[in-house]
């Protein structure tokens, strides 16, 4: 039943949001809300446990970010039990996606469902952002459900290249979080996210670095 539920809600869904999306693609994406659902039981992935939430909440969600992924490589942080991560990877299979998180448990269910849906474009690591050593940095890093924003700019700040992009996807505008960044990062950014499903407040926030031209004073 939920998986009949599942395809009517996707692809009625991705209609509603204008992404088209193949059967071919449709169908991992499907595949792994099975996933999440079935290791969820053990692992604790996420909070979301009805089934008719899963769709919208964590498939619809995190499509949401489609329009504003770019970049030929994306940083994960804090990528949990994947989202937005895996959608977003399957969804676009011509970009590399790096998951990165700190728990063990997640990086393994991460790893499962790269190998089962045959995912060429996603890799898992498990360890901290602030060990992370990357061959060369990021253009664009994305965040759901990860950390505070100041957080965020100090843990991942060099994993980002220099004219790259935190995606950083949050509920109710966080302006405590925003006033709190360090002078050298600034929101460039902000979009109202809205999906069919949604049952609150949905906030992306775009922060890039501060230009020295920006941040220069006038000397004597």
């Amino acid at each position: 039943m939920s998986e009949s539920l599942w395809r009517r809600q996707l692809s009625d869904g991705l209609g509603a949001m204008g992404i088209e999306l193949s059967t071919d693609r449709q169908e991992p994406l499907l595949a792994f809300l099975g996933l999440l659902n079935k290791w969820n039981r053990a692992y604790n992935l996420t909070a979301v446990r009805e089934p008719r939430q899963m769709v919208p909440r964590q498939l619809l969600d995190s499509l949401t970010l489609l329009p504003w992924v770019t970049a030929d490589r994306v940083l994960d942080a804090g990528a949990g039990g994947g989202l937005p991560g895996i959608p977003l990877a399957i969804a676009r299979p011509d970009i590399h996606f790096t998951l990165l998180d700190s728990n063990s448990k997640k990086t393994r269910f991460l790893t499962q469902c790269q190998l089962e849906l045959r995912l060429d474009n996603v890799e898992v690591i498990h360890g901290r952002a602030e060990d992370c050593r990357p061959d060369r940095p990021f253009e664009q890093v994305t965040s759901r459900a990860f950390t505070a924003l100041p957080n965020l700019v100090d843990w991942c700040g060099a994993l980002l290249a220099d004219e790259g992009q935190f995606l950083a996807m949050k509920g109710q505008f966080p302006d405590d979080e925003v006033s709190q960044l360090p002078s050298d990062w600034q929101v460039g950014a902000r979009h109202r996210l809205d999906y069919p499903g949604c049952d609150g407040e949905r906030h992306l926030l775009i922060i890039n670095r501060v230009s020295p031209r920006q941040d220069s004073t006038t000397g004597g």
